[in-house]
């Protein structure tokens, strides 16, 4: 079953969204550069939308960080089609 974002949740950081996903992610991970996360299909889906800077995979939510210059209208949509492509581990 593929990942599918159920709710998004701002936080006190304005480039940084809590997602809350199903099925659940399982383990407590997290990634500040693709090569961290090569071992990790989720974390390397998560890392392949252009923008995001790091991410936290925790227990039942994903928390994902952007760079200045994305903009959350298109990174939403692309973490979308990116997690709905993940089988769930």
């Amino acid at each position: 079953m593929p990942y599918q974002i159920k709710q998004i949740e701002q936080t006190p950081n304005p480039r940084a969204r809590k997602l809350i996903v199903e099925p659940a992610p399982g383990t407590i991970r997290s990634y500040f550069k693709v090569e961290d996360a090569k071992d990790d299909p989720l974390g390397t889906a998560i890392f392949r939308v252009p923008g995001i800077t790091n991410v936290l995979i925790h227990t039942n939510f994903i928390s994902v960080c952007i760079g200045p210059q994305a903009d959350w209208k298109t990174v939403t949509k692309d973490l979308r089609s990116a997690l709905a492509a993940v089988p769930e581990s």
